[in-house]
């Protein structure tokens, strides 16, 4: 069988399958720009956060962050690590890769304290979680992406698991 006979079993789709875990909102300090040979390096540190919707609800512990780098392209590659905690107690390990492309004035706008409107940002994540408790393993064991906001000193997140 050809590699092109394989590909072709697969079905043809437009849309996705998702189903909506949950929202994630990230408090971060002040970012810390690092010039670096490969480009602007912003990190930024996690303050804390909210999380809530019908697969995890919880927080967002202070620590951790956004190793975001900017490159000559203007693209920012998102290197996210933080830790949760459940409502009912349980640590989870929350990390994130993605791209965020944002207007070329949408740096200034965020300093002057203006959201960035979803329709003039391109933020989209992968996140994977982990952890050995047996209550929420699951979610290590699915691909997840989520659509993002961007905020003066914040980044909400609306995670999907792919179906």
């Amino acid at each position: 069988m050809t590699a092109s006979a394989v590909v072709d079993q697969l079905p043809l789709v437009d849309a996705l399958p998702v189903e909506h875990l949950f929202d994630m909102t990230v408090e971060l300090l002040p970012a810390q720009p690092v010039p670096t040979t490969t480009g602007m390096r912003m990190t930024f540190v996690a303050a804390g956060g909210a999380i809530a919707g019908p697969a995890l609800t919880g927080e967002v512990l202070p620590g951790g962050g956004d190793w975001l780098l900017v490159g000559e392209d203007g693209v920012g590659r998102v290197d996210v690590r933080v830790t949760l905690r459940s409502d009912d107690g349980v640590l989870i390990h929350f990390e994130s890769a993605g791209i965020i492309k944002v207007p070329a004035d949408g740096a200034q706008r965020l300093a002057a304290g203006e959201v960035l409107p979803f329709r003039e940002t391109y933020v989209r994540t992968t996140p994977r979680l982990a952890t050995a408790d047996e209550r929420y393993s699951r979610l290590g064991e699915v691909v997840t992406v989520a659509y993002n906001i961007l905020s003066p000193n914040r980044v909400d997140y609306r995670v999907y698991q792919v179906l």
